[in-house]
């Protein structure tokens, strides 16, 4: 009766527990988060954007029942995330779940905020099929809308969600102006950034002259200008800078055209005298590094021409960076024929390098001349952490203290030919406006997920031992499981041998 009554009491207990822990998991929302980059966990960012809102966010997902999977996956995760967002924003975030298949209404509405059916391959029965269904969301504020049209494995949800609400709940936008007059690069090879800073800022073009009025922007961008800055124009960003304004400034010290010749020349346009009296100089040189891009070289190969992949350090790919609010969530920025910086010191300036070559590189002075089918040997990149960006801060010409961020590559950011740039590369300049301008911090979330990891930055040893590693191991714990199975049975029949063995 005693076992029977504490065993009836155990089980009371144990679903008490259950009870509680249920009723504790509706109420409160939270995660462990065991990945590397924290995929799991919001950011900063999120939670002050949430925390701020002053009215209702609506958000209405648009998902099918019954996906396959690893679908069925994603709208668990946006479920989980929205559940954090709601809590986190205090009732001003109001979400549901609906599934259009079927319902003809339901269907137009999420057609007409942009979010249209796909069809997804589902195995079934040992053969393929096609099912249609919804993965999108709408998020709503007042009478604007922004449409999340597809929601889909590796879909980076917390950057895509709070960006959404970002949008929407967005009233006072500052100016962002982009210098033009200097040959500088066309705005619109700057798609991919404009996508991720265009619903933040005004984005205009700005010629400088007498009648400018620069005060109007918190940050001017100077994007690769190949002709020069005049006295009077200097002057004005000079007194732009004494009020308290800020520069972002990509500056192309290289003249770099391989198609009409080999020969690399400098380009100058004022702005680098102008920094020199600031502190920072702008090397008459290029930054060559061991750790690089590769380009296409045609090579006759008996019959035929192929194009093959050859290493080029004038394009270094790069991973070594300070510790800054810029470059935090980076993980490699390829750029094309950088400049190294070197600052001088100047009184009330203070200077922070944020990008660096790797630790096998140089500095081939210019003019120089390029040789694409050179072999390269260690011996060519005695030089180490040469800085090619940094941050300049404090107070010019007695203004307020501010800062200019200056990259030693002109057109890193910009598509080429119609070609999606390196997500990086256009994190780079996007953070750098977001922290100059004092925004909500996006900047953390803009690359979170992002993993840098290419396989030729590991040594041949080490790929050696990971390989052998990974075909060795399984069999190693097979062979040790078996030992230890037979150690076991050894063990069980010496012990049946024994005079007062009792099975």
């Amino acid at each position: 009766m005693r076992t029977r009554r504490q065993l009836t009491l155990t089980l009371l207990a144990i679903i008490g527990i259950v009870v509680i822990v249920n009723i504790l998991a509706v109420t409160f929302h939270g995660r462990f988060d065991a990945t590397e980059d924290k995929e799991y966990t919001l950011s900063n960012a999120t939670k002050n954007i949430l925390r701020n809102l002053d009215d209702v966010v609506n958000i209405t997902a648009y998902f099918s029942e019954d996906l396959p999977p690893e679908y069925a996956q994603v709208r668990k995760e946006f479920k989980d995330m929205v559940n954090e967002y709601a809590a986190l924003a205090k009732g001003n975030i109001a979400f549901k779940f609906v599934d259009p298949l079927g319902n003809n209404e339901l269907e137009q509405e999420a057609m007409k905020y942009g979010v249209r059916p796909v069809l997804l391959s589902v195995r079934e029965k040992d053969k393929n099929e096609q099912q249609k269904a919804y993965l999108g969301a709408v998020v709503s504020f007042g009478d604007k809308n922004e449409a999340i049209p597809i929601i889909q494995p590796k879909t980076p949800l917390e950057y895509t969600l709070t960006t959404s609400i970002k949008k929407v709940s967005i009233t006072n936008k500052p100016n962002l102006g982009f210098i033009q007059g200097h040959n500088e690069i066309p705005m619109q090879n700057y798609g991919q950034l404009f996508n991720e800073i265009g619903f933040l800022y005004n984005l205009e073009n700005v010629y400088l002259s007498d009648t400018t009025n620069l005060l109007r922007y918190k940050t001017l961008v100077i994007n690769a200008p190949r002709q020069p800055f005049n006295e009077n124009e200097l002057a004005l960003l000079d007194n732009f800078l004494a009020n308290g304004g800020k520069l972002f400034l990509n500056i192309e010290h290289v003249n770099a055209d391989l198609q009409s010749s080999m020969e690399l020349t400098s380009i100058t346009t004022g702005l680098e005298g102008w920094l020199t009296q600031k502190g920072l100089v702008i090397e008459d040189d290029v930054v060559i590094d061991k750790h690089c891009g590769n380009i296409g070289v045609k090579q006759q190969q008996g019959a035929f021409n192929m194009t093959v992949p050859l290493s080029f350090p004038y394009l270094p790919i790069i991973t070594n960076f300070a510790e800054h609010p810029i470059t935090e969530s980076l993980k490699g920025v390829s750029l094309m024929f950088p400049s190294s910086l070197q600052f001088t010191g100047n009184e009330g300036i203070q200077f922070t390098p944020i990008m660096f070559s790797s630790e096998a590189a140089e500095n081939v002075i210019l003019p120089a001349y390029v040789d694409i089918t050179r072999k390269w040997s260690d011996t060519d990149f005695p030089m180490h952490n040469i800085p090619v960006a940094g941050v300049l801060t404090g107070s010019f010409n007695n203004g307020p203290t501010t800062s200019i961020v200056v990259v030693a590559d002109g057109d890193y950011a910009a598509s080429q030919g119609g070609q999606r740039t390196n997500a990086d590369n256009v994190n780079l300049m996007a953070n750098s406006i977001d922290w100059l301008s004092d925004d909500t911090g996006l900047i953390e979330l803009r690359s979170k997920g992002i993993n840098y990891r290419p396989i030729d930055e590991i040594s041949d040893s080490k790929k050696a031992t990971l390989k052998w590693v990974n075909f060795l191991l399984p069999i190693v714990l097979i062979i040790l499981y078996g030992i230890f199975n037979w150690q076991k049975r050894l063990i069980k029949r010496n012990k049946r041998t024994e005079e007062n063995y009792v099975q």
